[in-house]
């Protein structure tokens, strides 16, 4: 029985992240680039952030250091350190730049993650054909919400 209502109140709360999901082409953003409701329609879950943040899908440790992911080698310094990134910006404002920092810094080299449109990406594996196969994002709407979550614990000392 206890394993029966674990597994229902799993699925409810899977259903519940994907019922809320924004697609990318919906995203409002404020004047000054900040995203106010959540992409996911779910908290973000910090602990995923390192994965999503080492070499994998966001990469950001490529242009970015970070404190928090010491461990993890070759930081970037292309973009501005992310160490205090919760004290500097709201969490509007950190969604609304992992999503796309392009509405904030016009002009930022930082990738769009959360845009399917309006760019070319190179070679047809990643430019994609709307009739046929839409693109992705580089990041889902939750993994914006886990970054999200995660630069938000990074704190000035």
């Amino acid at each position: 029985m206890q394993l029966k209502k674990l597994t229902v109140a799993a699925a409810l709360v899977a259903g519940a992240a994907t019922a809320g999901e924004i697609a990318p082409g919906d995203v409002v953003f404020t004047e000054d680039g900040a995203i106010e409701i959540s992409l996911s329609g779910a908290p973000g879950v910090a602990a995923n952030a390192p994965e999503i943040m080492d070499k994998g899908a966001g990469n950001c440790i490529a242009c970015h250091q970070i404190t928090a992911l010491s461990d993890i080698p070759f930081h970037g310094e292309v973009g501005p350190s992310l160490d205090g990134a919760g004290s500097r910006w709201t969490e509007a404002e950190l969604r609304g730049l992992v999503a796309n920092a392009k509405m904030t810094f016009e002009g930022s080299v930082m990738p769009s993650f959360f845009k399917v449109d309006g760019f070319n990406r190179p070679g047809d594996a990643y430019t994609g054909n709307a009739a046929q196969e839409p693109l992705e994002p580089l990041l889902t709407a939750q993994q914006i919400e886990d970054v999200v979550a995660f630069l938000l614990m990074q704190k000035d000392q």
